[in-house]
């Protein structure tokens, strides 16, 4: 019962951290436990996918297309404070010029956002509205269940680069400390846990997407060692921004390759 509490415990601190909810006083908070809620990272993305899923199936009884898209995506920007969308606009600042490791470090600290963070922000926007748009002309609620795995695969594409990468930055000055060490493999494990759980259940919902999912699940991954091989060799690890960045690219992937086979077939 006390393994069970603790659990439910980080999730609750890893639902803080990523998302505007509140959680209960008697989770408290400690340190260590930020690092070891990054096993509930995905867990939290599946949360934060069926609001945007919810609120994508609701408006489309109301508004066009384009405006529940557009709500949707406000959705799950206002619950986690447009979190990982400026992680993206950060990294694109600092490694979208050729400059130095040290450089594109200091540029990533930077609040203000440059033309490369605005560039991005707005190539990545559009194309996941412009991907969800496409898929509820094939089916609303494929679009509405394909919103919520995506937020949950997502999230676990940084878990793999804090378990693979070393942290880039200055540790001692992080704003997340535990977040910059190491994931192991238990956490890792669990991460990947929750994707194959979510997949599972779009596959009993819907078990013709099976094709179009095993593609989806290669394209995650495939991504992911993209964005590690990436920030290897320019920076030789990861930053929380990083993180973020990971997980805007593997969302906006999986929706495409999603909508690339139905194209196909």
């Amino acid at each position: 019962m006390t393994y069970l509490l603790h659990e439910l415990r980080l999730f609750f601190i890893a639902l803080q951290f990523f998302s505007r909810c509140p959680t209960p006083a008697w989770v408290g908070f400690e340190p260590i436990w930020l690092q070891q809620c990054a096993r509930y990272f995905p867990a939290v993305g599946l949360f934060i996918g069926t609001f945007a899923g919810l609120v994508l199936w609701l408006a489309l009884w109301v508004w066009p297309p384009a405006v529940a898209v557009g709500l949707s995506m406000a959705a799950s920007v206002w619950m986690t404070g447009g979190f990982h969308e400026d992680g993206w606009a950060d990294t694109c600042d600092g490694l979208g010029g050729s400059v130095s490791r040290e450089r594109a470090l200091t540029i990533m600290k930077d609040s203000r956002i440059g033309s490369y963070g605005s560039l991005g922000l707005i190539l990545m926007l559009g194309l996941k509205a412009a991907a969800l748009l496409a898929l509820i002309e094939a089916s609303p609620e494929l679009a509405a269940l394909l919103t919520i795995w995506a937020h949950g695969t997502s999230r676990a594409a940084p878990v793999w680069l804090m378990h693979s990468l070393s942290y880039a930055g200055d540790a001692e000055h992080a704003k997340a400390k535990p977040l910059a060490t190491q994931a192991n493999g238990l956490t890792l494990s669990i991460a990947f846990a929750w994707v194959m759980a979510a997949g599972l259940g779009l596959l009993v919902l819907m078990p013709q997407l099976l094709p179009s999912l095993m593609f989806a699940l290669l394209s995650a991954a495939g991504l992911t060692l993209y964005m590690q091989g990436w920030l290897d060799r320019r920076l030789g690890g990861y930053t929380g921004d990083n993180l973020g960045a990971t997980q805007q690219v593997v969302e906006l992937g999986v929706l495409l390759s999603f909508l690339a086979l139905l194209n196909v077939f």
